[in-house]
């Protein structure tokens, strides 16, 4: 639990209530109201319930841009992305279509899933997003689910032996690695030149709760530096294995106005790719982060 975990009075303050999900990670949040702006006392309890948690959920919350871009400073500055497109006049709020860009006719269900994988977002920048807003506009009668993963129980999961293998070493994250496939030939070079491979530890230290956590995703880690290709690829299976463990993991099934906050730099997400051919419309804003130490 992170040091500055609110306790009930100063969140029955805010006029919240909180529902742990499970013993891992994971919270309901019922009551929160916001304009245009977050008020301080409200946006720090928020940033603790986020800390102690790792993924915050709340329902019928129906966000204008202005309240989705407010909600999403509570936790700092925010950032695009450089493949996925975003909502005309609002660069910041990512608009995320489902199969947009990877499945092009109506037979590709089997493309369509290829979509499932764990992962951190962005862990190709130098600095990862410390984490992001994500709520639902447009969901499938049935699928479409997201699982979180703490990346700190999985660590914890390893054997001392691994532990020991993996300590101090670094991992190569690669933008075009899961993304190739969405950027035309024309445009990879330029990309891979502005967005270079980068070289992140195994295993970081969370800046404000002092966890370490597995920081190895399959959207994005390409390979291990310094070991040989076999051994490598094996050693970086197994800790993606780490991630499928039921007992670190929640499971939210999306509502309409449903909003999810999650800490990308202690969780691994999992959108789950079992509705095609049916529609699901996100919006999501990113929290800019750190270089992971």
């Amino acid at each position: 639990m992170a040091l500055d975990d609110p306790g009930a009075a100063v969140v029955a303050a805010t006029g919240l209530t909180v529902a742990p999900c499970g013993p891992v990670l994971g919270a309901e949040v019922s009551g929160l109201v916001i304009g245009d702006r977050v008020a301080p006392d409200l946006a720090a309890t928020l940033r603790a319930l986020l800390l102690r948690h790792k993924v915050l959920f709340l329902r019928d919350l129906d966000l204008s841009h202005a309240q989705h871009l407010a909600l999403g400073r509570v936790w700092g500055e925010l950032e695009g992305h450089p493949v996925i497109g975003h909502v005309p006049g609002h660069p910041e709020i990512l608009d995320i279509r489902g199969s947009d860009g990877r499945v092009e006719d109506t037979d590709g269900d089997r493309r369509f899933r290829t979509l499932d994988k764990w992962h951190a977002d962005v862990t190709f920048r130098p600095a990862p997003s410390m984490g992001a807003v994500l709520r639902a506009r447009e969901l499938p009668a049935t699928g479409g689910d997201t699982l979180w993963v703490d990346a700190a129980a999985a660590y914890e999961g390893l054997s001392d032996a691994v532990k020991a293998r993996i300590e101090g070493r670094t991992a190569t994250h690669d933008l075009l690695f899961d993304f190739g496939d969405r950027i035309g030939p024309e445009r990879r070079a330029a990309m891979a030149a502005e967005f270079p491979p980068q070289h992140h530890p195994i295993v970081r230290t969370h800046p404000e709760t002092g966890e370490r956590v597995l920081f190895v995703n399959a959207s994005f880690t390409s390979r291990f530096d310094g070991l040989e290709e076999t051994e490598g690829a094996a050693l970086l299976a197994h800790l993606l294995d780490r991630f499928k463990v039921p007992e670190y993991q929640v499971r939210f099934r999306w509502t309409p106005n449903a909003v999810a906050i999650w800490d990308n730099r202690a969780t691994q997400h999992y959108p789950v790719a079992d509705y095609w051919p049916a529609r699901r419309h996100m919006e999501r804003v990113t929290i800019m982060g750190d270089v992971p130490h």
